[in-house]
């Protein structure tokens, strides 16, 4: 296959470039070997471009799906990072899947310790490339759930695969219907794509509703690739098993960009069978070869403390959905189904069959970023995030019941919880 670049970059490259993933010792005729095969070009993404043009600009923020971003000062004390461990380190290249020592604290955590399963990775985008273009191959079936973060579709459609959309439905509450997918998959699926807890929804599966889902993967020897980021936020039970410890063919990938609040860290994962992770070599050669050892050391300690970080941040995002819950407890406006886990509800403003003007207006006139659900396919629909800082979502949530009002009669509430 050849991949090129048709954007302003990929994985830090303005250029756009040619990469073969076929080793070179056995090239063949260049013209013969790329005859018929597919050039990925990536279309648009309206959600990038929506971030690009409202988020940085933004005072208030109650559009994003991460939790707060973490300061270095704070972070280096929750992690008992010290300055001499910083000077120590030397800036030379670090192995292919990853330092060691990153990659076992990975497979502890989220495993059984074997670093052999483990890829560490440029953020959860680089291990979404690598792993959708290892596995599959055009005409390939895949299954994804519906909505879901833009680039397993868009790597698998521009593969060459048939994308089939398992739909999280509003008019059950985007509850997943296991039965619904039963019937979707078929001998040919070559990939199941799922993201629990779902962003923008909130929804998410049982212990049992997970076991079933891998059951419906294993019936045809599909991969279930499932979407981690937001594992560790949710309220009302435990986290679910990392899908690798109960299906081989499973592949989790993971980031500390939305549960740990640390976006600007890049660093994500992939847990795989060494097998599948075998895949991703040459590819990486060709684009990314490894991480820096700085973001290593880092990601390392990071998660070696991850419950130390992850609770101060989900008691944030709890005590800001209480909030929410109560502000908009008589509401005939805005209404939205409770979520599970992560830090976000798919909300309905009603009135607003578009609210792509609504939520540009907010940005505009208030500072105020709201992602439209135009950007996951449902018009009438807003992703609302609640974890960010509880003195900035109250502002935000104060400004959204202000600007609703004004468009009728009702408003979104108005009481301070």
């Amino acid at each position: 296959m050849i991949l090129r670049s048709s954007g302003k970059n990929l994985f830090g490259s303005a250029a756009s470039r040619l990469i073969c993933t076929r080793p070179r010792s056995r090239w063949p005729d260049s013209a013969s070997y790329c005859k018929g095969r597919s050039i990925l070009r990536f279309p648009e993404v309206v959600l990038e471009e929506w971030m690009r043009q409202h988020y940085f600009d933004a005072l208030v923020d109650i559009g994003s799906s991460g939790v707060q971003d973490f300061g270095f000062g704070e972070l280096r004390e929750i992690i008992g990072l010290r300055n001499e461990e910083l000077d120590r380190l030397v800036m030379r290249d670090s192995p292919t899947f990853g330092h060691d020592d990153l990659r076992r604290t990975i497979a502890e955590r989220w495993r059984d310790g074997d670093p052999e399963w483990v890829i560490a990775t440029h953020g959860a985008s680089e291990a979404i490339f690598l792993a959708m273009n290892s596995i599959l191959e055009p005409g390939d079936h895949v299954v994804a759930l519906d909505p879901i973060y833009h680039g397993y579709e868009t790597i698998a459609r521009t593969v060459g695969c048939e994308v089939t959309p398992w739909r999280l439905r509003p008019e059950t509450g985007f509850e997943p219907d296991l039965d619904e997918l039963a019937a979707l998959v078929t001998p040919r699926t070559k990939a199941i794509v799922v993201n629990f807890p779902h962003n923008p929804t909130g929804a998410s599966l049982s212990v049992a509703g997970q076991r079933r889902l891998i059951e419906t993967a294993e019936s045809v020897g599909a991969h279930l690739v499932w979407d981690t980021a937001l594992a560790e936020l949710t309220y009302d039970t435990s986290p679910l098993p990392d899908p690798t410890t109960l299906y081989r063919r499973a592949i989790s990938i993971g980031t500390l960009s939305k549960a740990f609040g640390l976006p600007g860290m890049r660093l994500g994962w992939c847990i795989a069978s060494p097998e599948t992770l075998a895949g991703f070599v040459t590819l990486r050669d060709a684009m990314t070869l490894h991480l820096s050892p700085l973001v290593e050391t880092i990601g390392e300690k990071v998660i070696r403390h991850a419950d130390r970080i992850v609770s101060r941040r989900l008691e944030q995002a709890r005590d800001n959905l209480t909030f929410l819950a109560k502000y908009t407890a008589d509401s005939t406006v805005l209404s939205y189904a409770p979520p599970v886990g992560g830090v976000t509800v798919f909300a309905r403003l009603e009135g607003l069959e578009d609210t792509t003007e609504f939520c540009r207006m907010l940005s505009s006139k208030r500072r105020t970023m709201l992602v439209p659900g135009t950007a996951f396919g449902h018009s009438d629909r807003v992703r609302l995030g609640f974890g960010g800082k509880q003195s900035e979502f109250r502002e935000g949530i104060q400004i959204l019941g202000e600007e609703l009002s004004l468009l009728g009669s009702n408003s979104v509430g108005g009481r301070n919880a």
